[in-house]
């Protein structure tokens, strides 16, 4: 062992045990020629640890090239894919801070995580607005972003899959967009195919094969770490949580009636969101579903005794429907005023095909593979998590409120087809 070496080691022993002697102290130890204290120590070893460099080379590696490809394009494509990027760097700092952090609860979680969020929300905004050319491009950055929702895994009863089934199932979701940009520039741009293949690639097999060797089982917090950062301030103990931001404001100062029906529909979102109210609806029970039933007839039947007062309105196309149908397929079809419809248990192999529905809220509770509206007008639609894609067609006046975990991912989105 060389020399020099040895005479640093035995001085950094002596300076360790003259400290432990004494009872205190702060511990500085002399690497060539600058010091570092023993929590710089930390930041230096965390930042040298095997999955912190793994992480490097995944972002140099897959990053940069999609950035390469971005920059042949330019535009909105090399803007959205430069907040990937960002998005990539601010998780790697978060692993990093992981490792010198005790467990917070799931309050302190979310504030732990923002700053990855605020990323992510700045990919969500270039989506919003008028439609662009590359909206494609931007859908697909945008939505891939939720595969880096696995760092909030904190166990099996989180809510969360997997980190390693969570990569997939969000790539899923923007593989979608990213299958467009494929079929539309196969013939016509190299770059842009570049580029979307190394989107994919940058998640399958990229981030997937890093968490699988690293997280596969989530973070591992250090338990005699710091605490993590404050969470936002609470109200007095005991006091209700204040209910999440309505999904609309109002737009317009003039009095109408559209305005009014418009503020209705957003106050039935605030008390769905508050989970006041989620309490009292009817839920579809095994004996309603299509699979279940002896007549299979398709029309659900009513639990209370109806009268004409409280009679239910017929679409002209045929009867009220709320059904699953084959196992496979939820049918939502001609409720006209019905603000309680609840599909509760779905799975992610399901789908839901909304239809002429008027005037009618339909809450969604777990994840399902996709999500159709079609020729419905002044419908609300409230959902938890969709694997692939979520579609309206020939609506006017559609309401949607998307609720991921609470923990870190609720985007409310609104949209309105005329």
């Amino acid at each position: 062992m060389d020399e020099s070496l040895i005479k640093r080691l035995e001085a950094a022993v002596t300076r360790l045990e003259g400290i432990s002697s004494t009872g205190g102290g702060v511990v500085t130890l002399s690497r060539g020629g600058g010091d570092f204290s023993a929590g710089g120590a930390g930041t230096d070893a965390a930042a040298s640890d095997p999955s912190i460099l793994a992480y490097k080379d995944l972002i140099s590696q897959c990053v940069g090239r999609a950035l390469s490809a971005a920059e042949k394009i330019g535009g909105p494509v090399l803007d959205v894919t430069k907040i990937v990027a960002e998005a990539f760097a601010t998780q790697k700092d978060l692993l990093a801070r992981i490792k010198q952090t005790q467990k917070p609860d799931m309050a302190g979680l979310a504030g732990f995580l923002k700053p990855l969020n605020d990323v992510t929300m700045k990919a969500d905004a270039m989506t919003q607005g008028r439609r662009s050319d590359f909206f494609n491009h931007l859908k697909a950055a945008s939505d891939s972003l939720s595969a880096l929702a696995w760092i909030a895994f904190t166990g099996k009863d989180c809510g969360m899959s997997m980190p390693i089934a969570h990569v997939e199932e969000s790539w899923q979701m923007a593989e979608f967009y990213n299958n467009k940009v494929l079929v539309e520039y196969r013939n016509k741009d190299a770059n842009h195919v570049e580029w979307a293949k190394a989107l994919k690639e940058l998640y399958l097999p990229g981030l997937r094969e890093y968490v699988k060797s690293h997280y596969a089982l989530g973070p591992v917090w250090n338990a005699s770490g710091k605490p993590a950062s404050a969470p936002p301030a609470k109200g007095p103990p005991g006091a209700p949580a204040p209910p999440p931001a309505p999904v609309f404001s109002s737009e317009s100062s003039k009095p109408s009636s559209s305005s009014n029906q418009k503020q209705g529909m957003s106050a039935v979102f605030q008390q769905l969101s508050s989970g006041a109210v989620t309490s009292g609806l009817r839920k579809v029970t095994d004996d309603m579903k299509t699979k279940n039933r002896a007549g299979r007839t398709g029309a659900v039947s009513a639990i209370e005794k109806e009268t004409p007062a409280t009679k239910p309105a017929f679409s002209k196309t045929g009867p009220p429907k709320l059904e699953l149908q084959m196992g496979r397929k939820w049918a939502v079809e001609n409720q006209i005023g019905k603000k309680d419809l609840v599909i509760s248990e779905c799975d992610s192999k399901q789908s839901v095909y909304v239809f002429g529905c008027k005037d009618s809220v339909l809450q969604i509770q777990g994840k399902v593979n996709n999500i159709t509206i079609d020729k419905c007008t002044k419908v609300g639609v409230v959902f938890t998590d969709v694997v692939a894609a979520f579609e309206i067609v020939n609506c006017t006046n559609v309401e949607v409120q998307c609720q991921l975990p609470q923990f870190l991912w609720t985007t409310q989105l609104a949209v309105s087809y005329t």
